[in-house]
């Protein structure tokens, strides 16, 4: 598991291989670029690997655009783990059916 708060580098690392990651999460609200923009450029990489965008409040994205540029889920924060794991766990059954 890799963790980054720069979505830049989380972007270049993904570049460098992106066969690595098996899920992504992003933040909607991040310094330098947006969660929707970075989960674009991510499924330009790699159109396969789902994606869950997380947000507190935004007024730019909801969860029916969120699913129509391609993320698997959205989800608003607060979040507990629970919940996010059960989203990350409903992502994963969801990609293996496919």
């Amino acid at each position: 598991m890799k963790g980054f708060s720069d979505p830049t580098k989380a972007l270049e690392i993904f570049k460098s291989n992106p066969n690595e990651f098996d899920i992504v999460i992003t933040d909607q609200t991040m310094p330098k670029m947006l969660g929707d923009k970075l989960g674009q450029e991510i499924l330009k990489i790699r159109e396969d690997i789902p994606i869950i965008l997380c947000t507190g409040y935004s007024d730019k994205i909801d969860r029916k655009k969120a699913l129509s540029l391609g993320f698997k889920e959205f989800i608003i924060k607060p979040l507990t783990f629970t919940k996010l794991a059960a989203v990350i766990r409903k992502v994963l059954d969801n990609k293996e059916k496919q």
